[in-house]
C-alpha cells in the first residue's frame, strides 16, 4: 500500500520523530506506485506554487513553508518554523532505494 501523506507541524517530514503521525492532516492511499507517484507530483507542483520556501529530497519527502509561519515553543524558549510536509510512503515507511530516484 502506498500513501501520499500531508502533514503540518514543526518537523520536516524526513525526520520521523516519535509521534510524527500526529502531524498528519490528510492521507491518500493507492495500491499502485505509479498512481501514487502521479498524485504526489501533482500535489508537489500545487504546493510549490503556494509556498515561498521548499526543500525536497530524492526519497519523495518534501517540506514547504512560509518564513512567518512560526509558533512559540515554551520548552525551547523560542519560535519554531511550521512546515507543510508531503511524503510518498510505502506501508508507512520511506520508499525502498529502487523507488527513491524515480520521482521529481
Amino acid at each position: 500500500m502506498y500513501r501520499v501523506v500531508m502533514m503540518y507541524g514543526t518537523d520536516e517530514p524526513w525526520w520521523f520523530f516519535e509521534g510524527w503521525k500526529e502531524d498528519i492532516i490528510s492521507v491518500k492511499e493507492f495500491d499502485n506506485f505509479s498512481r501514487a507517484l502521479k498524485f504526489y507530483k501533482n500535489e508537489w507542483l500545487i504546493w510549490r506554487k503556494k509556498f515561498e520556501k521548499y526543500k525536497s529530497q530524492d526519497d519523495l519527502l518534501s517540506a514547504f513553508w512560509e518564513p512567518q509561519d512560526q509558533i512559540w515553543c515554551e520548552e525551547c524558549a523560542g519560535y519554531q518554523q511550521q512546515y507543510h510536509g508531503l511524503a510518498l510512503l510505502e506501508d508507512w515507511h520511506q520508499l525502498p532505494t529502487e523507488k527513491k530516484t524515480v520521482g521529481i
